[in-house]
């Protein structure tokens, strides 16, 4: 029979269970929805069970309530519930009057299971009607939204409850016309009803809860439309705040007026009414931003219009359900640095705190969530110290929910040096000490341990962490279990000086023989690292050494090659430690260490770090008498040391000038090398002037002897007295030495270059002039003046070289010829 032969539709209702809401004042109705259609005969063609419930909300319930009256009021409104069953209505309602409000589930530090998704909004006032949609209706339901806003809301809350059941969100979506009322809707009467926009922004979040319907959605431009929804609210919630704080202020004022009084009640709870339809609107619009924003395209111009700050802003929002997903979608965000700068700047840190700690166990989860987001940041993480969210994360740290994410928040805190004593001020040590002491594994969690490594870099913790036997109870677990990373924490322990150090001596058999026996080269590097921290005046080194035959395996490792970069930069650090002990340098002396660490610093020339070490162990060589004759006459250390005083690091160089002051004093050869080296670092670009000009004008002019050039380039410039003098006062008689007081005889020959020692740029006003022409510097050869090329000049009765109109000098034989020919091409030379 086909489907056009259908003529009429029977539906018949059976009435089922009545229970109570778990968590809301609420009955729920259960029943049984049979739909039939009938043929012209009136037989059945087609036939549809489904079964519905309906939650009757009962919020007037409290400790005076009528329970008889309210059961009657029930069962006269919901046609539902038979009348045989008003004796159950009234047993479950004064159930729900003496049940206590669940609220949220709190935070009582136990391990519990948290919501690994967003909840979808629930039901609210205004989309429940007693009316049960139907997917072949949706052509009626389409007619209500060209009607006025009554039947409107109708329409869309059927619509809506079509949407909430994924089956039919394909088949609505094939519809266009229903998809496009909808948003006209929306986009012309959102304004005129909150209940209407937030049904047509519910009904867009069920298709956004799929991707493959957000490009009907954007086509529609339902998110920018729901931005702009947001926006306007928030600003009505400001104004609705600012009267409701002016009748405040106003009732508080005259006290005695009951008029002002009431009409302050009267409005509170009239705010408290608009105030939770628009959560359920702002709820649903966020709900629908977020889904959207799987989109980074989206989620960009969700940022450019302004999205971080409405999130924030309505982050003074008390409705758990609303935080939860505001905070959801900031932690989305905050994975963007321009999303977190931007968050930075509107003061998001100082409007969390208030969520820590909180009673809602899912809304604390994701609070700490975002604010490990947020502590990559140094100034964000200086903030949070500020605001006063240590202590409160510290006591976080017994809840088994919370407890990595905090761990992770307080370890990025501890990386700052100036915040790590700020723990000290706190419970943070005591419980992470029990945590890591009472760990049930062999291994810590790397949070905790990480925590802890951090803390032990500061002194004030390290006190803290070794009272009471802490440090006894580290080095035990550390070396039943060899933890590398724990011994880690124990070296951070062992840098600091004072009474922590000195506990240390009690273990150094304890970290000799492990050096030697565990296969582990982690563990064993964090052992060489705290015995080369160990700088304690009455330890006997020689002893040490000895007793555990530690000098060759030094050697051993010392081999390029033989180990890891890591354990050969602590073993220097040891041998520079060891070494300020008389006894123990020259027992190193005489083992041919130090040849090995020259060798090393020649295969380690790049690296910073081992050769500041190297060098240190030199100065401390050097310290010593002992040592110092062996490694300044028998190694080449001392010709490292001065090609290093110029390295680039700082350290190393101060280092070097140390060493090789003491060299200095010791050894007169060496004291000269390094002076001298010293001079021509320090004169490098004047040495490297002279020596080029020197080069330029002798060879051409005046020696014409290339072996005269072969001796300046091997010779030593500085044993060459006649190159700190200008050549063009060379005078032959002299060889080469010019006395101050053959410059004062002799002005024409002075270093200026020009008579009477003016120099160049220098008029006879003795006012410089940077655009003065060089005068010809004339010198004497024999008898007669020459220029700077060694070329005769006529000289004027004033003592002046004499010049042509272009200001060239004048040679004898050109005095009365002609100009075409004086060595010059015209204006250049030739």
């Amino acid at each position: 029979m086909q489907t056009e032969d259908a003529r009429f539709l029977k539906r018949k209702v059976k009435g089922g269970n009545i229970d109570v809401h778990p968590t809301e004042k609420a009955l729920v109705v259960h029943y049984e929805l049979e739909a039939t259609i009938l043929g012209e005969l009136g037989d059945p063609m087609l036939g549809e069970r489904k079964e519905c419930q309906k939650v009757i909300r009962v919020k007037s319930l409290n400790a005076n309530t009528n329970i008889a009256a309210l059961a009657k009021e029930i069962m006269e409104k919901c046609k539902l519930i038979h009348p045989s069953k008003l004796p159950e209505v009234e047993q479950l309602l004064f159930y729900l009057q003496k049940r206590k409000d669940t609220g949220p589930v709190k935070a009582d530090g136990k391990k519990g299971q948290l919501s690994e998704r967003l909840n979808d909004p629930r039901p609210f006032e205004g989309s429940e009607i007693d009316e049960t949609a139907n997917i072949n209706d949706v052509d009626e339901y389409l007619e209500l939204l060209y009607e006025d806003i009554p039947e409107k809301l109708r329409g869309t809350a059927l619509i809506l409850q079509l949407a909430r059941n994924p089956d039919n969100l394909e088949e609505l979506f094939q519809n266009e016309t229903v998809v496009g009322a909808l948003a006209r809707v929306l986009r012309e009467d959102w304004k005129k009803s909150t209940e209407l926009a937030t049904n047509i922004i519910y009904i867009f979040f069920c298709f956004s809860s799929f991707t493959d319907f957000h490009g009907v959605i954007a086509h529609f431009k339902v998110g920018a439309l729901s931005m702009g929804i947001i926006e306007h609210e928030l600003k009505k919630y400001d104004m609705w705040k600012e009267e409701l704080e002016k009748k405040r202020k106003a009732a508080e004022a005259d006290r005695g007026n009951d008029q002002l009084r009431k009409e302050f009640e009267k409005s509170l709870k009239k705010f408290q009414g608009l105030l939770r339809k628009q959560e359920q609107l702002l709820r649903v619009s966020f709900y629908l931003l977020l889904n959207l924003a799987e989109d980074l395209k989206v989620e960009m111009k969700m940022r450019n219009k302004r999205v971080v700050q409405m999130l924030i802003k309505s982050l003074e929002r008390d409705n758990f359900e609303l935080l939860i997903l505001i905070v959801s979608f900031l932690k989305k965000l905050s994975i963007f640095v321009e999303n977190k700068v931007e968050m930075a700047n509107s003061s998001i840190v100082e409007r969390l705190v208030n969520l820590i700690p909180c009673d809602h166990e899912d809304l604390l989860n994701i609070t700490l969530r975002l604010l490990l987001n947020l502590s990559f940041d140094v100034d964000l993480r200086s903030k949070m110290v500020k605001v006063g969210l240590l202590p409160k994360l510290v006591a976080l740290l017994n809840n088994e929910n919370h407890r990595v994410t905090v761990l992770s928040v307080l370890y990025h805190i501890s990386m700052d040096d100036k915040c790590k004593s700020m723990f000290t001020y706190t419970d943070c040590i005591p419980m992470v000490m029990k945590m890591l002491l009472e760990y049930p594994e062999e291994r810590v969690e790397l949070e905790l341990i990480a925590l802890c490594i951090n803390l032990a870099a500061n002194k004030r913790n390290c006190h803290l962490i070794c009272d009471g036997g802490g440090l006894k109870l580290l080095m035990k677990r550390a070396f039943k279990f060899k933890d590398a990373m724990m011994m880690k924490m124990i070296r951070n322990i062992s840098q600091h000086d004072g009474p922590t150090k000195i506990m240390f001596i009690d273990y150094i058999s304890d970290l000799a023989n492990a050096i030697q026996k565990v296969d582990d080269e982690e563990f064993v590097l964090e052992c060489v690292g705290i015995l080369g921290n160990l700088t304690i005046p009455d330890l006997d080194y020689e002893l040490l050494l000895k007793e555990y035959n530690l000098v060759p395996w030094i050697q051993s490792k010392l081999q390029p090659g033989n180990a890891e970069d890591d354990l050969v930069l602590e073993v220097v650090i040891l041998v520079g430690t060891v070494c300020c002990d008389d006894n123990c340098a020259k027992m190193l002396a005489g083992s041919g260490i130090i040849q090995s660490l020259i060798e090393l610093l020649n295969a380690k020339q790049e690296d910073d770090e081992v050769v500041c070490q190297i060098v240190y162990v030199f100065y401390q060589m050097i310290f010593h008498e002992s040592t110092r004759e062996v490694i300044i006459k028998q190694t080449q250390a001392p010709a490292y040391l001065i090609d290093l005083m110029h390295d680039k690091n700082a350290e190393i160089r101060k280092v070097c000038d140390n060493t090789l002051d003491i060299i200095a004093e010791y050894d007169e050869d060496w004291g000269k090398k390094i002076q001298l080296e010293k001079f021509r670092w320090h004169n490098s670009q004047w040495l490297e002037m002279v020596e080029s000009r020197q080069m330029e004008d002798s060879e051409a002019y005046m020696y014409g002897d290339d072996s005269i050039g072969s001796y300046i380039q091997d010779a030593d410039i500085l044993d060459r007295p006649d190159l700190f003098y200008n050549t063009d006062s060379y005078d032959a008689a002299m060889d080469g030495n010019v006395t101050p007081e053959y410059m004062d005889e002799h002005p024409y020959k002075g270093m200026m270059g020009v008579p009477g020692g003016t120099p160049y740029g220098m008029g006879m006003s003795n006012e410089f002039d940077p655009y003065n022409r060089p005068d010809t510097n004339p010198a004497m050869y024999g008898e007669q003046p020459v220029d700077q090329y060694g070329r005769p000049v006529m000289m004027d009765q004033y003592g002046y070289p004499m010049v042509d109109q272009y200001g060239r000098p004048v040679q004898p034989e050109f005095v009365n010829g002609n100009d075409e020919d004086y060595g010059y091409g015209g204006f250049g030379y030739r």
